[in-house]
């Protein structure tokens, strides 16, 4: 496992975690890739600022984390409750468990590029259920 990449990410879930989205210059390029979109810094920012303010008790939780020479692998949990829509995803008040598994490609110590990919369904369907 690559140390220095694995400690450079989790500053950055430290940084999400402590909504310090101003600080993502240190963690990510001008201009990043996100589900092969170029989107700017600030896009990315607001992208996850908007979840933020959809589910004020967001917290990423690296549950698994793989490092190589230049990939992060990382699965993330959630356990949280939705006030506002996320992923096209009406709120019902219910808290809702679910992963995501995500890869970045880091470049210069900062990220570059990510894949992200959400269990909505595990959403949907704990929203959704009958059982509190």
């Amino acid at each position: 496992m690559n140390g220095h990449l694995e400690e450079a990410y989790r500053a950055y879930i430290d940084a999400l975690n402590g909504r310090r989205l101003d600080e993502l210059d240190q963690f990510v390029h001008d201009q990043v890739v996100y589900n092969d979109r170029p989107i700017s810094r600030q896009q990315y920012a607001q992208m996850i600022g908007e979840d933020v303010r959809n589910i004020p008790d967001l917290y990423f939780t690296v549950d698994l984390l793989v490092t190589g020479d230049d990939v992060v692998a990382c699965r993330l949990w959630f356990d949280c409750t939705p006030e506002r829509d996320f992923a096209g995803i009406a709120p019902t008040g219910r808290r809702v468990t679910f992963a995501e598994h995500v890869f970045y490609r880091f470049r210069e110590g900062r990220i570059e590029q990510v894949w992200s990919l959400i269990d909505t369904d595990a959403v949907r369907d704990q929203a959704a259920s009958d059982v509190p």
